[in-house]
């Protein structure tokens, strides 16, 4: 098969999204498909490693001018929002000019891809979603530091995100959620169909990581002092600082440890302050962002996991491959992965008295660490098989594949001329068509490559803004 991969997201990045699409790729590609990852790169749309791309520049002019206030004017209630959806539509805009038609399946990894890529691509190709986390929740969860729930959940963020993870879900044909958790909540919290869910849960290329913990560059660390590694996205949900608190509160008990975090983020800078205001920047190092956390891992004595909300993170997958003990926060997925006591602790999400209380346990008894540190190990090589997850995921192609096929094809735009001289500028009024309300915008003008390409390229019934998603905002 062709199968295109697909997020909204920024490509490449650090996290468990970038890492999951280039481990399916290659396990694809050994399999004999031919793969492609579609990504965000921030300033344009592209495919990696190919160089295929489209700037955003010729696309987003045209949409802030036809898309005023007036036309939509609860996209321009909230700065957050106007940008999201946006770049959505820039999104699915750029897909139409990368071409669609050659791929047999399309995976998108997010809700956002999701919804952009079923407004765009053959009604006939299948469409399967891997939703790796609750962008609702996140906000919530973001937001809750600076205003109540209830201030919130009456925001058009809220209802901007809320309404998309319902919209963008059910616009696959079939989603996998890696955890129990993410699948009930969207159900029972955001009414996305229940047979639109099937579990799988992320797998490890072990061999290849088992390899990888043998190179790498050591930290140095003082003689005879325990490792406490986190290793994780430097962001507010991610809940460093809880371990921060934690930390300072296990210094005043004992001092035969050090903490190595690897990863880089928004909250880099402000952790290291929080780290020098608690008197703990002598033992916590911030090690950025690491290319041989497996290495790291090895020479670690357990992780500690304190995030806000998780699904299924690679790093405790990583961890219990590598026999780690792992801390962990109650929160999301985390305790479908950790049974508090055999092969991990888990406690109260925000609860760094607790956190610094199974620290110290940890620390203190040595045979229980590394035995707990043998179950994980021992559950890790059983749970995250990466062999396990190809099979039932190509399962769900199969699945995908028959439901597709009873769509209905909808036909293309008219077949635009592509004659005329590369660069060439036309007024945007040109493409009126693609619009709900038809805006005069005589100023602005777009390239006429670009455009008659990605207008040829887009279903008739294609127009913007997305009526069907804002009806469900206006509920």
């Amino acid at each position: 098969m062709r199968i295109l991969l697909a997020t909204y997201w920024q490509l490449p990045f650090v996290g468990g999204v970038s890492s999951y699409m280039e481990l399916l790729k290659q396990r694809l590609e050994a399999m004999g498909h031919e793969v492609d990852i579609l990504g965000n790169g921030i300033d344009r749309y592209h495919i990696l490693h190919n160089y295929r791309s489209i700037d955003k520049e010729k696309i987003m002019p045209l949409l802030y001018a036809k898309l005023h206030p007036q036309v939509a004017p609860l996209l321009h209630q909230h700065v957050n929002v106007l940008h999201a959806e946006f770049d959505r539509y820039c999104l699915e805009l750029s897909a139409a000019y990368l071409g669609l038609h050659k791929y047999d399946l399309i995976h998108t990894q997010d809700i956002l891809s999701t919804r952009a890529f079923n407004r765009v691509k053959p009604k006939t190709t299948p469409l399967v979603a891997t939703i790796h986390g609750c962008a609702a929740r996140e906000v919530l969860i973001e937001q809750s530091a600076y205003m109540p729930e209830e201030t919130i959940k009456n925001s058009i963020v809220w209802k901007y995100y809320s309404s998309l993870e319902r919209c963008g879900v059910s616009s696959s044909d079939v989603a996998i959620t890696p955890s129990h958790w993410l699948k009930n909540m969207l159900v029972n919290e955001f009414g996305v169909p229940l047979e639109q869910f099937t579990v799988i849960p992320h797998g490890l290329d072990i061999p290849a990581f088992l390899q990888n913990m043998e190179h790498g560059q050591l930290v140095e660390n003082p003689m005879g002092k325990k490792v406490i590694i986190c290793t994780c996205r430097l962001d507010h949900i991610k809940g460093v600082h809880i371990l921060l608190h934690a930390l300072s509160k296990v210094k005043a008990i004992r001092n035969d440890w050090v903490c190595w975090i690897a990863g880089d983020g928004q909250q880099n800078w402000k952790l290291q302050q929080l780290a020098s205001e608690l008197g703990i920047q002598e033992d916590v190092r911030f090690l950025g962002r690491r290319d041989d956390v497996p290495y790291l891992l090895r020479h670690s004595d357990m992780l500690v996991m304190s995030s806000l909300q998780e699904n299924q993170p690679f790093s405790v997958m990583e961890a219990q491959i590598a026999g780690l003990p792992v801390i962990v926060s109650d929160v999301g997925g985390l305790p479908e992965m950790v049974d508090h006591g055999v092969n991990g602790l888990t406690f109260p999400s925000g609860n760094n008295d607790v956190l610094a209380g199974h620290i110290v346990t940890l620390l203190e008894n040595d045979l229980y660490r590394e035995t707990m540190g043998t179950k994980a190990r021992e559950w890790g090589m059983k749970m995250w098989s990466l062999d396990t997850m190809m099979e039932r995921l190509l399962q769900i192609y199969d699945l995908a594949k028959s439901r597709s096929s009873c769509k209905e094809p909808v036909p293309l735009h008219w077949n635009l001329s592509m004659k005329g001289l590369v660069g060439m500028e036309v007024t945007g009024d040109d493409y009126n068509r693609l619009f709900t309300e038809l805006v005069s915008t005589p100023d602005i003008s777009v390239d006429y490559f670009t455009w008659n390409k990605l207008f040829n390229s887009l279903p008739r019934d294609y127009l913007l803004p997305d009526q069907a998603f804002l009806a469900l905002l206006r509920e």
